[in-house]
C-alpha cells in the first residue's frame, strides 16, 4: 500500500475539524469561518511538500499557493461584513485590503511568468483578466464597504431587482471567471515548454471541482459551511493517502469521491423522513413526504428547517399551498422569499405577519434540517478508508470486484 505520509497529516487534521464543524453547525447551525483556518494551514503545507516531493516544480507549487490565496482573498471580499460578530475587526479592517490584495498578484505572477524555464506569451492575457478582475473588485468592495446584509424576507422585490445588475452579478459570479482562468492556464502549463507537466492535473482538477461546489454555494444548493468543507477538503487532500481497501477510483481525487459518498449516504435521510411521516399519519403531495414534516405553527421557531408552504388569509379563513420545487430552486438562487426558522427565532419582529399566519394554520410543513456537513464528513471516513461508493458499486455490476 502507498502511503503518502503529508496527505496522512492533512486528513487526520480535516477529519478533526469536520468533527468539530458539525458538531458547531448541529448546535448552532452555523460554523464560523476562522474554524477552518487552521485545517486550511496545515493541509495547505502538507499538499505543498507533496507537490514538491512527487515533482520538485517550484512554478507548480506556486500554482497551486495561488489558488489557495485567491479563494481566501474572495472570501476576504466577500465577508469583511462579518468582522464584528468575529471579533476580527483588524483582519478585514478596509485598510488591509491591498496589502491582501498583492499576494494574489504576486503568486500568479511567479507561477506564470518567473519560475517556469521559458516564457509564454499566451499567459499574459490571461494573467491581465486575472488582475483585472481582482482589481476592479476589489475597488468596488473599497470604495462601498457595506455592512452585512439584512435577512431577505419574502417578497422582498427590490433585493430581487439588485440582482439582475450587471454590476451586482459581475460582483456575485466574478470568481467563477476567475476559478475558470485558472483552469485555462492550467492546461496551458501542461504543455507548455519546461513548465508543469502531467502533474498540472492536480491545479486543473481543484479549479474545475472547486468552482463546482463554489458555484452550489453562490447557488445556495449548499450551506455556506458545507461549501466550504468541500473546498477545504479538495486543498487539503486533493489525493488518497493511502489506497482505499476496496481500491481508489481512476480519477484519484478525493473530495469529488467523498462529495459522492456523503450523497449516497444522504439518500437514506428521506426514506427515513417518509417512513415517519406515513406511521404518524401525515399527508401531503408525495414528494413533499420525503423531504419534510408538520410541525406546529405556535411553536415553529423552536425548529430547524425551511418553511414548505405559504400562506394566504382570506375572509378570515387561512389558505394554504405547498411551494413547487422550480420555485424553491428559484429562491434559493435569488436568496429571497424563503423563510428559515432560524430566522423566526432570531429575527421574530421582521416575521411578524408570518408568525401570526402560522399560529392560524395550526400546522406548517418545514423541510428536515439534517447538516448536510454530517454526511459530508461520513463520506470523507469512507472515502478515505473504502473508495468512492459509485466506483465500488460500477466494479460489482461489471464483476470487476
Amino acid at each position: 500500500m502507498e502511503l503518502f505520509y503529508p496527505m496522512v497529516i492533512s486528513a487526520v487534521t480535516v477529519l478533526i475539524t469536520l468533527i468539530y464543524a458539525s458538531y458547531l453547525d448541529i448546535r448552532d447551525r452555523r460554523v464560523p469561518f476562522i474554524h477552518w483556518l487552521p485545517m486550511l494551514a496545515a493541509g495547505v503545507i502538507c499538499t505543498s511538500i507533496l507537490l514538491w516531493q512527487i515533482t520538485a516544480n517550484t512554478s507548480l507549487v506556486c500554482g497551486y499557493l495561488a489558488l489557495v490565496a485567491s479563494f481566501l482573498y474572495a472570501d476576504y471580499l466577500d465577508n469583511r461584513g462579518r468582522a464584528d460578530s468575529l471579533g476580527l475587526t483588524g483582519y478585514y479592517a478596509k485598510e488591509r485590503i491591498f496589502w491582501y490584495f498583492i499576494p494574489v498578484l504576486v503568486l500568479p505572477a511567479l507561477s506564470w511568468f518567473i519560475l517556469p524555464a521559458a516564457f509564454s506569451i499566451q499567459l499574459v492575457p490571461w494573467y491581465a483578466m486575472f488582475a483585472g478582475l481582482f482589481a476592479y473588485i476589489t475597488y468596488m468592495e473599497y470604495r462601498n464597504w457595506p455592512a452585512p446584509s439584512p435577512i431577505r424576507k419574502k417578497g422582498n422585490r427590490k433585493s430581487v431587482k439588485a440582482d439582475s445588475n450587471v454590476n451586482d452579478v459581475l460582483t456575485r459570479w466574478y470568481f467563477v471567471l476567475i476559478l475558470l482562468i485558472f483552469a485555462i492556464t492550467s492546461v496551458m502549463m501542461l504543455f507548455g515548454t519546461g513548465a508543469w507537466g502531467i502533474q498540472g492535473l492536480v491545479i486543473l482538477l481543484l479549479s474545475i471541482f472547486c468552482g463546482v461546489f463554489y458555484i452550489f454555494g453562490r447557488m445556495n444548493m449548499f450551506g455556506g459551511a458545507d461549501a466550504w468543507a468541500l473546498i477545504f477538503i479538495s486543498l487539503c487532500v486533493p489525493t488518497f493517502p493511502f489506497t482505499p481497501l476496496l481500491g481508489a477510483s481512476p480519477l484519484g481525487f478525493l473530495a469529488f469521491s467523498v462529495l459522492i459518498n456523503a450523497l449516497i449516504l444522504n439518500l437514506a435521510a428521506p426514506v427515513v423522513i417518509f417512513i415517519i411521516n406515513i406511521s404518524k399519519g401525515n399527508r401531503a403531495p408525495l414528494q413533499y413526504m420525503f423531504f419534510g414534516f408538520p410541525v406546529s405553527g405556535a411553536t415553529i421557531q423552536k425548529e430547524w428547517g425551511f418553511v414548505m408552504e405559504e400562506f394566504e388569509e382570506k375572509d378570515g379563513v387561512v389558505q394554504r399551498k405547498f411551494i413547487g420545487f422550480f420555485d424553491s430552486l428559484r429562491r434559493m438562487y435569488a436568496g429571497t422569499g424563503r423563510v428559515y426558522t432560524k430566522d423566526l427565532r432570531e429575527h421574530p419582529e421582521q416575521f411578524s405577519s408570518e408568525l401570526a399566519q402560522y399560529r392560524s394554520a395550526g400546522t406548517v410543513w418545514i423541510s428536515y434540517a439534517v447538516p448536510f456537513i454530517i454526511p459530508i464528513t461520513a463520506g470523507f471516513v469512507t472515502a478515505v478508508i473504502f473508495g468512492d461508493f459509485l466506483f465500488i458499486l460500477m466494479k460489482i455490476i461489471f464483476g470487476g470486484l
